[in-house]
């Protein structure tokens, strides 16, 4: 099992990059792989537009990949995402409120806040004597959702010509992405490596909490930790990209079925196939979608696969 799973981390780490080299060259300037260093300017395009929308789709991919998989092993929920239990929406909201009263000016730090804010927001409700139970999450996450978009509403609504800013960027996309952005970036891999270091207890605590406290972990701070650290890739994903959903639900399930329920293997596996199917989502738009939003193109299969999944935990 650990040679297999070896196997496909080094496949995963192979296909993204081989992703990245091909996302570089595809796009609508170049109809053709090659076409684009025909072009007189070739080299404005590939450094100033699709090499940092490149290296920032994948590293956001990762964030919310990571974040979904230390979220669903918190809960032992393989429903848990940051989109789903309200943790995007507090994030683009607080991004939000950057844009309209400080022009975007430390959007970054205030979709960090409202990440954190809406996801201890939600586990605070959904808990009951210590636990927190499946649908008690998810109802939480879907009724703090609802009020948090009617604070968006609001906000729209008054941000006058900042509206069409906000409303492309609360659609999920790469457009404006420059190299600044991948600066605020880099700090994604710093967030995975923390919870990477706590994946052993994220082993423990999913045999159940009663046991991971026999075990010795410490599992109110180990939650706190994790929650934590979810709500700051979530964040910084949100400041990036804006609300792109789904990614953090779907590569943790599809890993976990490949690799196995391991998080020291699950965690880089899932991070690296998130990366993955971002870019080419990405990509994608970019290329025969006119650029459309990326976040429509993660609802339309994301969506399907958590009714999925939905029904599956229904018949079991």
């Amino acid at each position: 099992m650990r040679r297999t799973a070896l196997i496909t981390i080094l496949s995963l780490t192979g296909i993204l990059l081989a992703s990245m080299a091909c996302a570089v060259i595809l796009g609508p300037a170049s109809s053709s792989p090659g076409a684009l260093f025909a072009l007189p300017n070739a080299w404005k395009i590939f450094w100033d537009v699709r090499l940092p929308r490149v290296i920032v789709s994948a590293l956001v991919g990762c964030a919310l990949a990571v974040a979904g998989t230390a979220m669903q092993g918190l809960f032992r929920n393989s429903m848990a995402d940051p989109y789903i239990i309200g943790t995007s929406s507090g994030g683009a909201l607080g991004a939000t409120l950057s844009i309209v009263l400080f022009a975007g000016t430390g959007r970054p730090v205030f979709a960090f806040i409202g990440a954190t804010v809406a996801t201890f927001t939600v586990y605070t409700i959904a808990r009951q004597g210590g636990k927190v139970p499946v649908e008690t999450l998810l109802l939480s996450g879907v009724a703090l959702s609802m009020l948090l978009s009617a604070f968006l509403s609001f906000l729209m609504y008054t941000a006058g010509k900042s509206l069409h800013q906000i409303m492309f960027w609360l659609m999920g996309g790469f457009w404006n992405v420059s190299w600044d952005d991948v600066r605020i970036a880099i700090l994604i891999p710093i967030g995975c490596l923390v919870i990477y270091l706590y994946a052993r207890d994220i082993n423990i605590i999913s045999l159940g909490e009663e046991d991971a406290i026999h075990l010795g972990v410490n599992v109110e701070r180990l939650k706190q930790l994790l929650l934590f650290a979810s709500a700051f890739l979530t964040g910084i994903a949100v400041s990036i990209a804006g609300a792109i959903g789904f990614i953090g639900l779907i590569t943790p399930h599809v890993m976990r079925l490949i690799v196995g329920p391991d998080h020291r293997i699950l965690l880089p596996a899932a991070a690296l196939a998130g990366g993955i199917l971002l870019l080419w989502s990405d990509t994608i738009t970019r290329t025969f979608a006119g650029d459309m939003p990326v976040g429509i193109i993660t609802a339309c299969f994301g969506a399907p696969f958590f009714i999925y999944l939905l029904r599956s935990r229904m018949k079991a």
